[in-house]
């Protein structure tokens, strides 16, 4: 979508909103940022991907990227509060393998996953090429305290499953290890938590920096009718209209989803 044509759609928009949501609108655009993202890779609990997307939304992160070849990821509204609303979420994950219904879920969803080829390099070499520094959260030796990780270059901040952490490809490809500073007995903390406290401190060292971590002006332009099209009840339908009125040929993104035939 061209500038001037997101700015147009936007301006058309806000006539379906009400003043005091455009200005929050803004206000929070105005703190989102590219600079950090965050991976989540074959994460198991919904409510711990959810509260780890609640947080990325809380501190102003703009992109999360969930790798799902051993467990897709489902959503736990009652953790997420709406999060996934205002995030534009990049989602790594394979054709379903699943030879019965009501298998998806289940431990023997999860090994069939496993057999596939994975979605970890996919992600991550993507990154790379789109210039993040790839950080893996780890206990491995070498790794970085997290009040001493470099945040001059964009970074994408990756955390793994429940149980076992990060798998080894996602190792093999980091450019740098991360640990939380940890001073108890206990030696590991929830994935969300380890995820909003990780976000909380970088989030507030790249604000105090003189590092231009703001999201272009392009770029802005396109979240802002996304956001303008989620805060009314038929987002979508108004920019057909806009369209439509114009006789602009309608993106196909905008088009509604065909429902799939039943069998």
């Amino acid at each position: 979508m061209k500038n001037d044509l997101s700015s147009e759609i936007a301006e058309w928009l806000t006539q379906f909103v009400t003043e005091k949501r455009r200005n929050l609108i803004d206000e929070v655009l105005a703190m989102r940022t590219r600079h950090i993202t965050v991976v989540l890779e074959n994460i198991f609990q919904p409510h711990n991907a959810s509260a780890v997307l609640r947080s990325a939304d809380i501190f102003g992160i703009q992109d999360v990227n969930i790798i799902e070849d051993v467990y897709e990821y489902t959503l736990n509204p009652e953790v997420a509060m709406g999060a996934s609303r205002w995030l534009t979420l990049h989602r790594y994950g394979q054709p379903d393998p699943m030879p019965y219904p009501g298998m998806r879920g289940t431990k023997a969803a999860a090994e069939a996953r496993k057999a596939l080829p994975g979605n970890t390099g996919t992600c991550l070499n993507q990154l790379k090429k789109d210039g993040y520094t790839i950080v893996a959260t780890s206990l491995r030796p070498g790794a970085v305290s997290l009040y001493d990780l470099p945040i001059d270059r964009p970074i994408a901040l990756c955390f793994g499953t429940e149980e076992t952490g990060l798998s080894e490809e996602a190792h093999d490809l980091a450019d740098t290890f991360m640990t939380i500073p940890m001073f108890g007995f206990t030696q590991s903390f929830n994935i969300s938590v380890s995820a909003a406290l990780t976000l909380q401190t970088l989030t507030h060292q790249l604000r105090n920096s003189d590092i231009p971590w703001q999201i272009p002006a392009e770029q802005k332009q396109e979240i802002l009718v996304n956001w303008l099209m989620r805060s009314t009840r038929s987002g979508d339908a108004l920019v057909r209209q806009f369209y439509r009125d114009r006789d602009l040929e309608i993106p196909e993104k905008y088009l509604p989803k065909e429902e799939p035939e039943e069998c």
